[in-house]
C-alpha cells in the first residue's frame, strides 16, 4: 500500500524541481554537464594546430597571425576567426572554462582538462589521409582525422581519470562535441580541383566514419553527444571565387549562394540525420542531439542585414580583394590583404571562416532556439530533473 505521505513527499519535490527549472530560465547551464569534450576541425579547434605548428618550428601559418583573435582574444589563439567560435558560446552558456586544446597539455595542465579538452584540428576530415591519398587529394594542413582524435582522447583519459570507474563518470556528465567534421573531406577535395559528382561519393564514406566515432564515444560511456551538420558551403567566397562567372542558374536569386555546393552540404546533413536516427534506435538512453548549422546560417545568409549584417554576407572582412575579397594566393594575415573596420557587420571573416558575429548569432540558434533536434535547451532541463527525482525517490 501506499504511503501517502511519501507520495506528496515525491509529487511536492517533483512540482517543486519542475517549477524551479521553469523559473530560472538559465538553470540548465549549471550543474548538467561538467566537462566539454570536442572533436572537430576549424569550426570548433581552440589552438591545436597552433600546437602542433609550433612544436615543429615551422613558420605560423596565416591563422597565428593578427588581425586573427583580434575582436575578443586581442591576440591570435589558433582559432580561425577575429574572436570566438560556436565551441566557446558553448562552454560560456553552460558556465564552464573555454575548451582547451589537447596538444601541449601536460601534468597539472592535462588533470585540469576534467572540466573541457579539445581535440579538433584545422583542417582536420573525417576519413584518414589514406582515403584522400588514394584519390589523388593532399592535405597541406594535417594528418589528425576523426580517428585520430580518438585516439588522442583515449590515451589521454589514464592522465585525466583516477580510475576506469572515474573516467565512465567524466565521460558520463560531459557534453560531447562532435565536430563539425566532415567539411574538409570535400573542401580538400574541390580545392583539389575534384568534380562536385565525385566529391558527392565520398558523402556516405564520411557518414559511415562520423557514425563510427559516435557509437566508439557511446562505449565509452557517453550519454550527451552534440553532432552538428555542414554549414551552406556555397555560400563561401572561397566557392564563389572559385566558380565566378558560372552560369546564372548556377546561382540561389534569394541568397546569391552556389546551388549545387549547397545541395552537397544538405545531402551530407541528410545522411548524417538518418545514421543518427539508427543510433538512436540502439542506444535510447543516450541524448544525441542533431545541431542544423546549415539552416540556423542560412537565416543570416537570406537576410544578413535584417541580424545585423550591414556589409553583407557573401564578401569577407579579411582578404586579398576581388569580388568577394578572397583570393587564394593572397589570405587573410599576408602583408597585401585588407581588413575590414566592422567585423561584426560582416557574416564571413576570411573566405571559408565565420566571424565571431556570425558565430554568436548560429549559436543562438541552436542552443536558445529551434535548430537542434531534440532541442538542447531542454534536454538538460530533463536531464536535471530525472537525476533529482531519482534522488528524492531514493530517500
Amino acid at each position: 500500500m501506499t504511503n501517502p505521505s511519501s507520495s506528496f513527499s515525491f509529487s511536492f519535490i517533483t512540482g517543486f524541481i519542475t517549477l524551479h527549472l521553469l523559473w530560472t530560465c538559465t538553470c540548465y547551464a549549471s550543474g548538467c554537464y561538467t566537462s566539454i569534450i570536442s572533436f572537430g576541425d576549424s569550426l570548433a579547434d581552440t589552438g591545436n594546430l597552433k600546437q602542433l605548428d609550433s612544436i615543429k618550428n615551422e613558420q605560423p601559418l596565416h591563422f597565428f597571425l593578427p588581425p586573427y583573435g583580434e575582436t575578443f582574444f586581442h591576440t591570435p589563439t589558433g582559432r580561425c576567426s577575429n574572436g570566438r567560435l560556436i565551441i566557446d558560446f558553448i562552454a560560456e552558456g553552460i558556465r564552464l572554462p573555454l575548451v582547451r586544446p589537447f596538444v601541449g597539455a601536460k601534468g597539472n595542465r592535462l588533470m585540469e582538462s576534467r572540466s573541457g579538452v579539445n581535440f579538433a584540428v584545422v583542417g582536420a576530415t573525417a576519413l584518414d589521409s589514406s582515403f584522400h591519398a588514394a584519390r589523388g587529394v593532399d592535405n597541406p594542413l594535417t594528418n589528425s582525422s576523426l580517428r585520430v582524435q580518438l585516439s588522442w582522447f583515449k590515451q589521454s583519459l589514464q592522465s585525466i581519470c583516477l580510475n576506469v570507474e572515474d573516467c565512465k563518470h567524466l565521460i558520463e556528465r560531459s557534453l560531447i562535441l562532435m565536430g563539425e567534421i566532415g567539411g574538409n573531406d570535400y573542401n580538400h577535395a574541390l580545392q583539389a580541383g575534384k568534380s562536385i559528382d565525385e566529391v558527392e561519393t565520398y558523402i556516405p564514406f564520411v557518414i559511415e566514419a562520423i557514425g563510427s566515432a559516435v557509437n566508439e564515444l557511446i562505449d565509452l560511456g557517453a550519454k550527451t553527444l552534440l553532432v552538428p551538420g555542414n554549414l551552406p558551403i556555397g555560400c563561401s567566397p572561397v566557392y564563389l571565387t572559385m566558380y565566378y562567372g558560372s552560369d546564372k542558374e548556377e546561382y540561389d536569386n534569394s541568397t546569391g549562394c552556389l546551388i549545387r555546393l549547397n545541395k552537397l552540404a544538405l545531402y551530407h546533413n541528410e545522411l548524417l540525420q538518418i545514421a543518427l536516427n539508427q543510433i538512436r534506435k540502439r542506444h535510447p538512453d543516450v541524448i544525441i542531439i542533431y545541431a542544423d548549422y546549415y539552416n540556423a546560417a542560412m537565416q543570416i545568409f537570406r537576410s544578413p542585414k535584417k541580424y545585423g549584417f550591414t556589409n553583407g554576407a557573401l564578401k569577407a572582412c579579411c582578404g586579398g580583394g576581388g569580388p568577394f575579397n578572397y583570393n587564394s594566393s593572397v589570405p587573410c594575415a599576408h602583408p597585401s590583404s585588407n581588413l575590414c573596420l566592422q567585423p561584426h557587420t560582416y557574416v564571413n571573416w576570411d573566405g571559408l571562416h565565420l566571424t565571431q558575429a556570425a558565430y554568436k548569432f548560429i549559436y543562438k540558434s541552436l542552443f536558445q532556439g529551434p535548430y537542434t533536434t531534440p532541442q538542447f535547451n531542454h534536454v538538460c532541463h530533463t536531464q536535471i530533473l530525472k537525476e533529482m527525482v531519482g534522488l528524492s525517490s531514493s530517500m
